[in-house]
């Protein structure tokens, strides 16, 4: 069910030479982790020692019509906890793995939670992260810190960033999905009729390409203001495709944002891109 174990984490890390690393937690739609090939079923159904018609059962009894939408991110935690007990358990082991080889390193996994909409989610997946976090830290005698935040992606939560902040350690704004609930937009059925409003003139560019700094903008600076005001210093970025478009790039430092995170052939035009923006509005 998670494509999550300790040894992947310990490569990252290695990698990363100990560098802070974010890991997002489960957050595709829990649909692409389920087997829908029968040898898979009759494989899954005999190691847990249930019939195949009960696993086909209960494939049957999750499928959504709007998956991106639907059960996914902190969710399948609220509905199954260990799910986030078992990904904390190879986060935090990797990272006392690594930290025992490279003792002159120092770890520090950042623990993102998405689709957060209500502060109590974030509150009751991190009393989870941190229980299972500070148990397995304690029981191996390392020292290792390690944050929890969330991803900012559905617009109550930006407009309630003040009440998220209590339990996060940053915010980092999920801008591709954040887009698409502000618009109301599926990200990937839109492609069939927003040609039209190019051509009508009733959008310049795409909007999950280039960042809508009016609406979606909006609710980042909300977010921003709201956040750092419950909590000052909160740590803020953006994880998304806009991270690597200039004129978003420059919307986001004027908002205030620590770092900008895209996909990696776009990472040249994004540092760039954020080394302009800070020569042409510097900050105090």
């Amino acid at each position: 069910m998670l494509p999550v174990q300790r040894g992947d984490f310990e490569g990252i890390y290695e990698a990363m030479e100990g560098r802070p690393v974010t890991i997002r937690y489960l957050d595709p739609p829990l649909h692409e982790f389920l087997p829908t090939e029968d040898a898979d079923i009759q494989q899954l159904a005999k190691q847990m020692n249930i019939s195949a018609d009960r696993i086909k059962e209960v494939i049957t009894s999750l499928h959504e019509f709007n998956p991106m939408m639907g059960f996914r991110g902190c969710r399948l935690t609220v509905a199954y906890p260990e799910i986030a007990e078992m990904q904390t358990r190879a986060v935090i082991e990797a990272a006392i793995n690594v930290q025992k080889k490279h003792p002159e390193w120092k770890m520090l996994p950042e623990i993102m939670i998405p689709l957060i909409g209500e502060a109590e989610e974030l509150a009751f997946v991190r009393d989870i992260v941190v229980k299972v976090a500070d148990e397995i830290i304690a029981a191996s005698g390392v020292k290792l810190d390690y944050l929890v935040g969330t991803m900012m992606e559905i617009p109550r939560a930006c407009v309630t960033a003040d009440a998220v902040a209590a339990n996060a350690d940053f915010f980092s704004f999920g801008t591709n999905d954040l887009t698409q609930m502000t618009f109301g937009f599926s990200r990937d059925d839109a492609g069939n009729f927003l040609g039209h409003y190019y051509d009508k003139k009733i959008y310049e560019s795409d909007p999950f390409a280039r960042l809508d700094q009016v609406g979606v903008g909006s609710l980042i600076e909300t977010a921003v203001k709201l956040g750092r005001g419950a909590k000052s210093g909160l740590k803020v970025g953006i994880c998304g495709e806009h991270g690597g478009d200039p004129s978003s790039v420059e919307f986001f430092h004027k908002a205030g944002l620590d770092y900008v995170s895209c996909s990696p052939f776009r990472v040249p035009i994004a540092r760039l891109a954020a080394a302009q923006a800070a020569l042409k509005f510097p900050r105090k």
